[in-house]
């Protein structure tokens, strides 16, 4: 039977776990948490993060993170995307030879601009056919429920990507693999940026026209960097792209949509990721984002209002007349 160590007890890493367990695989989830570790093991509930909602049976759950790790075949990490490098740094040699390592995460690194892959390949000198990344349509409540879904494996390796995804495959969890690690990624990332937008406009009492818009000119933006940085056209119209940006723009299961009303209501940034709870994290991601796609010389508009809005400071109102004053151009373009 295939082991499986899930780092993080927070909504995705813990639903992760009960979809690795429903498909079979025997899962350790680790958390600093004793409480919520507790709970798990006696109750199978989180309740802090995935409240009234059961889980499988047999997921073993600890704050020890060296007897989470031990003699597991696959290790998925589910962590803030800021803080990875720091929490799992000093961890490397607790990570089994010859273990693949799956990122969960949706995010890209303050400073280096990395990938949340690269950080684990370089803090845990993770060689690229060990790597791989999680990504699509994941609403972690969703799918904690068992409502169907479909989510891309993406690995330089296909060997690894289709073990994850033979670890994770179920009645209601449907795993695609992708040899697309990089488009796979920053699609994770970038649509969480894009969904700050459309809170925002929701927030401001917009309907469906401005919805639809900021999401498919959102995906024109993530298209163009994605193109910038190598990576394969098709994953942008596929479940990490298209597919995981839906999802995330139109839920209100999704943080970062719910942040972005909160800002468009009037709210500060401060009060508005209090009253989110958790991590939203397009917050920060946008500020990586726009120094990428900088330094490339792609244009990123609507991440550029996001940035301005939630960072800036710039007023709400002034930032959307700077977008729809933008010279008019072949839309393709």
């Amino acid at each position: 039977m295939t082991r499986a160590a899930v780092l993080g007890t927070g909504a995705w890493g813990t639903t992760f776990a009960a979809v690795l367990a429903d498909a079979g695989t025997e899962v350790t989830l680790w958390g600093r948490d004793e409480a919520t570790a507790t709970q798990i093991v006696s109750e199978r509930r989180n309740q802090r993060f995935l409240p009234d909602l059961d889980l499988p049976e047999g997921i073993a759950a600890t704050t020890d993170v060296a007897a989470a790790l031990d003699g597991a075949d696959i290790v998925a990490v589910a962590l803030p995307a800021q803080i990875l490098r720091s929490v799992v740094a000093d961890w490397s040699g607790l990570v089994p030879a010859g273990a693949v390592v799956t990122s969960l995460m949706k995010g890209i690194e303050i400073g280096t601009h990395a990938r949340m892959s690269e950080v684990l390949a370089e803090v845990w000198s993770i060689p690229d056919e060990r790597m791989t990344v999680v990504s699509g349509p994941n609403l972690a409540r969703e799918i904690a429920a068992r409502q169907p879904t479909a989510t891309v494996v993406a690995g330089a390796d296909q060997g690894a990507a289709e073990m994850v995804a033979a670890a994770s495959a179920s009645s209601y969890f449907r795993p695609y693999t992708n040899t697309d690690v990089v488009g796979v990624e920053l699609c994770g990332a970038f649509k969480n940026v894009i969904a700050v937008a459309v809170g925002v406009a929701d927030g401001l009492g917009f309907g469906h026209n401005t919805t639809a818009t900021v999401i498919t000119r959102g995906l024109a933006e993530i298209t163009r960097l994605g193109h910038a940085l190598g990576a394969q056209p098709d994953t942008f119209s596929g479940l990490a792209g298209m597919g995981d940006l839906i999802a995330t723009c139109a839920s209100p299961l999704s943080r970062n949509h719910t942040l972005g009303a909160h800002v468009g209501r009037g709210l500060s940034l401060d009060d508005a990721i209090q009253r989110t709870g958790g991590t939203a994290e397009g917050v920060k991601t946008s500020q990586s984002i726009q120094e990428l796609a900088r330094a490339h010389g792609v244009d990123v508009p609507i991440c550029d209002a996001v940035v301005a809005m939630l960072h800036d400071g710039a007023p709400i109102q002034d930032v959307l007349n700077a977008l729809v004053s933008r010279p008019r151009k072949a839309e393709g373009v």
